[in-house]
C-alpha cells in the first residue's frame, strides 16, 4: 500500500494505542505520578464518571517537581483541561499533523459521547510507521549539516 494512502485511509486504532489510564479530578498529584510510573506510561486520562475532564502528562509532572509543588494538590490544579482529542475514525495522518502542530506527545482518543477509548501516544505512531514501512524508514538518508569536522574512531 502506498504511504500516503495508508496514513490517510487507516485510522489511529492501527497506530497501538494504549488502553485509557484514568484517574479522578481530586485523585492528589504524587498519587498520579505514582500511576505514571507504575504504568510505565506517559499520560493518564482525569475523567468524572465516563467523560474526559483533562490529561496529566510527564511534562506536567516535571514541571511541578521543578517548581518544588506541593504534590498533595488534586490533580486538577495541574492538569490540562482544554485537550487536544481525536475520534476512533481520525487518521494517523491527522493524528500526526496535530501531534506535529500542537507539538502533542498523547493525543485521547474518545467516542462521540466523550468516554476514553485509547491514547494514541508518539512511540506508538513510530511503531506503526516502522511495521507498516519499513523501506521507507530504514532507507531514508542521513539529514547531515556537512562533512564531519572531525575524524571519527579512536
Amino acid at each position: 500500500m502506498d504511504f500516503e494512502l495508508s496514513l490517510q485511509s487507516e485510522t489511529v486504532r492501527a497506530a497501538y494505542p494504549d488502553e485509557p489510564l484514568a484517574a479522578t479530578p481530586d485523585t492528589a498529584i504524587a498519587d498520579v505520578m505514582r500511576l505514571l510510573r507504575a504504568q510505565k506510561t506517559g499520560a493518564v486520562l482525569v475523567c468524572e464518571g465516563d467523560r474526559l475532564v483533562g490529561i496529566f502528562t510527564e511534562r506536567d509532572a516535571m514541571r511541578l517537581m521543578a517548581d518544588s509543588s506541593d504534590l498533595s494538590q488534586p490533580v486538577s490544579t495541574a492538569m490540562t483541561s482544554n485537550t487536544m482529542n481525536v475520534s476512533p475514525g481520525t487518521t494517523v495522518g491527522e493524528a500526526i499533523e496535530l501531534m506535529a502542530s500542537g507539538g502533542y506527545r498523547h493525543l485521547p482518543i474518545v467516542d462521540g459521547a466523550g468516554t476514553p477509548v485509547g491514547v494514541v501516544q508518539a512511540p506508538g505512531i513510530v511503531h506503526y510507521l516502522v511495521d507498516h514501512f519499513p523501506e521507507t524508514i530504514y532507507n531514508l538518508p542521513p539529514h547531515t549539516a556537512g562533512p564531519p569536522t572531525e575524524r571519527e574512531g579512536a
